[in-house]
């Protein structure tokens, strides 16, 4: 039961310190440098929406008022069957706006992966941007996407995605400190490579090699992978920023995540020929480490627990039990709470325990066979 405890034990170590840490290591040992142009392609702005009439407006506007030339630059949005007055609002704006922008209503209803591969076809730019019906970018994200498309080699770039409160202050709760540390992570693996996962309300990439996808696979994770199997980079910028306002209901986070979990893990399954180090390298040991074993962390997270219970005759192992249990407490503590203004001595712990509660339960829907294709605002 020691060697199980141990064994559990390093393997949390490894997923949430060792590889980040190896990670910072290639980023300083063999960085491979991006080589950006100032250069202004062509954009289309796709965004999938459904019932979004709240948001929509000021959404469109933001993209409106994007540091980029007019000509330059459309906006499709793809209103998923909306039945709350989402397409009269893009109507009415595509009267007044100085880009281009129009409407595709997708009926019947089959999801925002669908609703993206109906809208490709029908997209000028040379660069496809990606924006939900809630993100709002930074004047000057549009340009600092596009300026590591320069470097022939990047297929797909995110940004960074900033948790704000509805009055739009940043906050500090577990959700906004989880992003931090992601973003820290991405900044490495695109140092030395491709990063593994994106945020999904502020990425790019060149049209010439996007790829339809199933209607029940996920386009935030799928089409990075799909980018890296066609020899591309897939790279995080960290000044392209965009704002999101975080969830303070902790059953509507915890749904979102479960499905967010739920079709990572098909997604790993259909690009599973990725975990082939012989033919993909770094970025097999990348996907292994950085997305499979953080999914599936609850695992050890449950087996360091049961085994320690069986060693409390020695006093190591009752201090080791005790700062388990006190952490969960303060994860309890921090649900109870419920304020994207607690500290993080319980909001951290509360955050961290939910995203592996609702990976537990995406991997038994998983082993199950369930899929999830229908698109949902992030408010779930």
């Amino acid at each position: 039961m020691t060697l199980l405890f141990w064994f559990f034990a390093l393997l949390l170590l490894y997923i949430y310190i060792g590889y980040p840490l190896l990670a910072r290591h290639l980023a300083t040992s063999r960085p491979r440098p991006i080589a950006r142009s100032e250069a202004l392609p062509k954009v289309t702005i796709l965004t999938a929406a459904f019932n979004e009439a709240k948001e929509i407006e000021q959404t469109i506007r933001n993209k409106m008022a994007l540091d980029y030339p007019a000509e330059l630059l459309e906006m499709i949005v793809i209103s998923d069957e909306s039945e709350d007055g989402t397409d009269e609002i893009v109507q009415r704006l595509a009267a007044e706006s100085p880009i281009a922008l129009r409407l595709i209503r997708q009926s019947p209803r089959q999801g925002k992966t669908a609703a993206l591969n109906l809208a490709v076809p029908e997209a000028s730019g040379e660069i496809l941007l990606f924006a939900d019906a809630n993100s709002l970018y930074a004047p000057d994200a549009l340009r600092r996407l596009v300026a590591n498309f320069g470097d022939p080699h990047v297929g797909y770039v995110t940004g960074q995605m900033l948790y704000t409160n509805p009055d739009g202050s940043l906050v500090g709760d577990g959700c906004s400190g989880y992003m931090r540390f992601e973003n820290k992570l991405r900044s490495w693996e695109s140092a030395f490579g491709s990063i593994v996962g994106v945020d999904g309300g502020v990425d790019a990439m060149r049209r010439a090699i996007y790829r339809p996808m199933r209607a029940d696979q996920l386009p935030d994770f799928v089409q990075p992978l799909q980018v890296v199997a066609q020899g591309y980079r897939v790279v995080y910028e960290p000044q392209a920023v965009l704002q999101e306002h975080t969830l303070t209901d902790a059953g509507r986070e915890y749904r979102m995540r479960v499905r967010v979990a739920l079709r990572a893990l098909w997604a790993m399954w259909d690009m599973r020929e990725l975990f082939n180090p012989l033919r993909h390298g770094l970025f097999a040991w990348q996907l292994l480490s950085h997305k499979l074993l953080r999914y599936l962390a609850f695992v050890p997270l449950i087996g360091v627990l049961l085994s320690n219970l069986a060693l409390l005759a020695a006093p190591f192992y009752k201090l080791t039990l005790a700062c388990q249990l006190l952490f969960y407490i303060a994860a309890y503590l921090g649900w109870r709470k419920g304020s994207a203004e607690a500290p993080a001595l319980v909001t951290v712990p509360y955050y961290f325990t939910l995203i592996n509660w609702a990976c537990a339960e995406a991997a038994w829907m998983f082993v199950q066979g369930k899929k999830i294709a229908l698109w949902k605002p992030r408010e779930g």
